[in-house]
């Protein structure tokens, strides 16, 4: 145990004060840009399996059941979280290997995200996974993201700072690998684009073989990060 000398003690209590608790009267709030902190109270949330690293208060952690249908498709997608439900009364800190955390809430709306990027959600926003247009049988890492939707908060993480890209009118057309794209807006629709050149350039097997075009109108988030997998070709 390091002693500090009392002349110190003021000195180590003022650095320490920019890593004091945060207050907010949202049940969401960031408590840095890589940590969340949720205020239960009356409802509960949904978060990613082993994402807490505090708690105080009296809260309950339990294994959150997709039903039967998510199950299958979780395990024949790959897609997908293991969630862990919330609730009592209390704050909880969440995080997931110091990525950074976007939030967004919804108001009865529709936001698509990679799976591997859910960190929480409000327990009352329902889930669900589904297939990427023109994906056909493929099984690759982001070929299948899991929709949000309903009202509520709900927090990803980005390996790294993101970008956001305007789809839509007036907008160049906008693609990503399948593993950088994060989040999209519900006016997005998304189609699976396949570069023959870039197969040729770089060879089988190369994720940027594969891009998600998307189309319509909105948004889509993108980390600087792909990490990638081998695609079926």
């Amino acid at each position: 145990m390091v002693r500090v000398p009392p002349e110190r003690t003021d000195i180590v209590q003022s650095g320490l004060a920019r890593f004091q608790e945060t207050t907010s009267a949202e049940s969401f709030a960031l408590q840095n840009a890589k940590l969340l902190k949720v205020r239960l109270s009356q409802t509960a949330i949904r978060a990613k399996l082993g994402s807490m690293v505090a708690y105080t208060g009296n809260v309950t952690f339990e294994h959150s059941g997709s039903g039967v249908a998510k199950f299958v498709k979780k395990a024949v997608t790959s897609e997908g979280q293991a969630l862990m439900k919330c609730f009592g009364e209390g704050d909880v800190f969440v995080a997931d290997s110091a990525q950074d955390i976007q939030l967004f809430r919804l108001q009865g709306e529709r936001l698509t995200v990679n799976g591997r990027n859910i960190l929480a959600f409000e327990d009352g926003i329902e889930w669900d996974i589904e297939r990427l247009r023109g994906a056909g049988a493929m099984m690759g890492g982001g070929l299948f993201n899991t929709k949000l939707e309903g009202s509520g908060w709900v927090a990803v993480v980005s390996d790294g700072p993101p970008v956001c890209l305007q789809v839509g009118a007036g907008h160049p057309p906008v693609y990503a690998d399948p593993q950088a794209a994060v989040a999209w807006s519900s006016g997005v629709t998304t189609s699976l684009k396949t570069d023959f050149k870039a197969k040729n350039l770089i060879g089988l097997g190369s994720g940027e073989t594969f891009q998600i075009a998307f189309g319509g109108e909105g948004w889509v988030l993108v980390q600087p990060s792909e990490n990638k997998v081998v695609v079926p070709t």
